[in-house]
This record gives C-alpha cells, sequence and structure tokens, in this order.
C-alpha cells in the first residue's frame, strides 16, 4: 500500500494570472503558500484485475476508460496502469471552497500512481505532469499556480513564463515571520461552494479586455515578493491583500456578490486590515488579516466558521509505503 500527502493551497495575489490566456501575452506571477490541510490518496494492490475508485463515490470497472472520474481516468492512462488496483481519497475540505483541492487531488494522486510503478518525480516534473492532465488533456479552464504549490509546498512566487515553463522562488522568512503569518491570518468558511471552472472559463474570455487590471495583479505579486523578503510579514501584506482583492473584483461579475461583500465590509469594522475571497471567486473562504487583539471581535462579526490552519513547508509526499 502506498498514502501520499498532498497539500492544499492559499494563494495571496497574481490569482488569474496563470491562466495561459493571459501569460502567453508576456508572463504571470503568484504568491501563494500551501497550508496544513490535505489530501490523502492511497493505492494498493487489488486481488483481481479490476479497478477500484472510491472518493465521493466508488466506481468498479474493468479499464480506466470506462471511469466517469476524469482525472483518474486521465492519471492513470499517462502512468500505464490499467487495472488491478484499488485507489481512495480522503480530504481535509471539501471540493469548491478555493483552496485547490482538484490540483492537489491530480498531484497526490500521480504522486502514489508513479511511486506504485517504481518511478521516482521531482515536485517540478510531478506538476508540470498534472497540468498537462488538467489543462492539456482535460481541457479544464484553470490555471498553473495550483498544481505548483501542491507539488512543492512552502510559501513560493511562481513566475508563468510565456513559453509555458515556470519559475519558482522560494520565499524564506524568519522563524518570526512565520510565527506572525500563523497568528494574524485568519480564515473563514462562508458557506458557499461554487464551480471554479464557470468563473475561470469567464475570466479567460474577457482577459483582452482587462489586461490593465491583470498586469497590475500580476506586478502585485513581484511587489509582495520583494516585500516579504526585504522587510518580512508587515502590516503592508495586508493592505496589499485589500488591494488584490478590489482589483480581482473587477475582473468578472461572478467573482463576488452582495454576502461576500457583506462579510468582507463587517471584517473589516471589526478590526481586520485587509483580506481577499481564496481562489476563483463566487464562494468558498475569506482570508483576512487581522492583528491578535481585534481577532475575537472579527468571529463575533462573521458568525461563520473559522478554519484553524498554519502554512505547511512541504509538498506532495509518500507518507506511507509497504
Amino acid at each position: 500500500m502506498i498514502i501520499t500527502k498532498t497539500p492544499l493551497r492559499v494563494s495571496f495575489v497574481g490569482g488569474g494570472t496563470d491562466l495561459a490566456s493571459y501569460y502567453q501575452n508576456g508572463h504571470g506571477g503568484v504568491v501563494s503558500t500551501a497550508i496544513n490541510k490535505y489530501i490523502y490518496i492511497t493505492i494498493n494492490k487489488r486481488f483481481d484485475d479490476t479497478l477500484r475508485l472510491s472518493y465521493s463515490k466508488t466506481e468498479i470497472v474493468n479499464e480506466p476508460e470506462e471511469l466517469k472520474h476524469d482525472i483518474a481516468r486521465a492519471c492513470l492512462d499517462m502512468v500505464g496502469i490499467t487495472g488491478g488496483v484499488e485507489i481512495t481519497s480522503i480530504a481535509d475540505i471539501p471540493s469548491g471552497t478555493g483552496l485547490g483541492s482538484s490540483s492537489s487531488f491530480t498531484v497526490g494522486l500521480l504522486n502514489a500512481l508513479y511511486t506504485y510503478v517504481g518511478e521516482r518525480v521531482s515536485a517540478h516534473e510531478l506538476a508540470a505532469k498534472a497540468c498537462e492532465v488538467e489543462i492539456d488533456i482535460l481541457h479544464h479552464p484553470i490555471g498553473k499556480q495550483d498544481q505548483y504549490a501542491a507539488a512543492f509546498g512552502g510559501l513560493n512566487y511562481f513566475m508563468f513564463n510565456q513559453d509555458g515553463t515556470v519559475i519558482r522562488e522560494k520565499i524564506n522568512l524568519p522563524e518570526s515571520g512565520w510565527r506572525d503569518i500563523d497568528r494574524k491570518l485568519m480564515m473563514f468558511y462562508t458557506g458557499i461552494r461554487r464551480d471554479a471552472n464557470e468563473i475561470l472559463q469567464e475570466q479567460g474570455e474577457r482577459t483582452k479586455e482587462k489586461l490593465d487590471v491583470l498586469n497590475y495583479m500580476r506586478d502585485q505579486a513581484k511587489d509582495m515578493h520583494d516585500l516579504l523578503v526585504k522587510d518580512g510579514f508587515t502590516e503592508s501584506f495586508a493592505f496589499m491583500l485589500d488591494e488584490a482583492w478590489q482589483k480581482k473584483k473587477s475582473v468578472t461579475d461572478s467573482i463576488s456578490n452582495q454576502d461576500i461583500d457583506d462579510y468582507y465590509e463587517k471584517a473589516l469594522k471589526a478590526g481586520a486590515k485587509g483580506g481577499k475571497l481564496l481562489g476563483a471567486g463566487g464562494g468558498g473562504f475569506i482570508l483576512l488579516y487581522c492583528d491578535e487583539a481585534y481577532q475575537e471581535n472579527v468571529r463575533q462579526a462573521l458568525g461563520l466558521r473559522e478554519l484553524d490552519f498554519r502554512l505547511s513547508p512541504h509538498g506532495s509526499r509518500v507518507v506511507y509505503f509497504a
């Protein structure tokens, strides 16, 4: 049996500039981090030659082509496994909440499958193969940041080049910086789940008319990288989150709604200094920067379920092999 553990991610700035419709005009840039919420994939040899896949549903088929789960089907085909295995997935957080769960699933599954056939794949190769599955093979209208965040882990600046290559710059902070991030960042679940593909499809279609906004968002990612490297995690981080959120909302009307805007305004009035909705938009989790003295006020003002999380230094890993 093999078990992989793959982190979900939080994207701070630059989201949307990792879409091919944008970075093919020049380059994109994102600052994001992995968090200590995970997707676990197990793979084990079956007694017979059938293939069993268990996620929110259970499928038992004779060949991968019969699977309804498109990502699993494409991953098995890529690795060359035709049957005789049982695969299960367990997630700490449900899908459709803005934390990149689909790509974490893809990265974690590929990691497990390649380990099963005895091939070692680097984090960079794992991310690239996950992008190939989701974007090139399945034509999901998504970007590349989630796959790289899940594969590498930690806090990073990613640059998405015009030719499709990706450059990773790991952001190192002093120990006090990591502690401040863990203490000052809060996350609340809006209770709204959405289909990110529809929002991303619309954003991709509007890229040309929103180039000025997207250029600003891309440049802001480099600015945040420079801020963190030079000054560490300071209050300026909060203002950049807010600025990024205001810019992102202007790309399409589907990114936010009145309920989300109301939650955000309540948080600011209660003492939060900045924040944003995570993921493509439309629902999921709200991320906030808030000094500890005001955090209880924010909790009372929002009345939403809070997610206790920390940054995770590790990307997708094999945690059990037997």
